[in-house]
């Protein structure tokens, strides 16, 4: 199964508070911050919540 690697890449203030729950849900907390993921339909969902937020590379495993 492929690999995402999500990046914070925008700060979450003054965002709505379901935006701040994905980020935090996703594991990042700071810019510049990095988790890996599974790519399944429930996180590229997350993802696309919060596009204007994080940056998105697909990882070879």
């Amino acid at each position: 199964m492929a690999k995402l690697k999500i990046t914070q890449v925008r700060s979450t203030i003054g965002c709505k508070a379901d935006q701040k729950a994905t980020v935090k849900s996703l594991g990042l907390r700071k810019i510049r911050q990095s988790a890996e993921w599974d790519d399944t339909p429930q996180v590229r969902g997350m993802i696309k919540a919060v596009r204007h937020l994080v940056t998105v590379e697909e990882v070879k495993s």
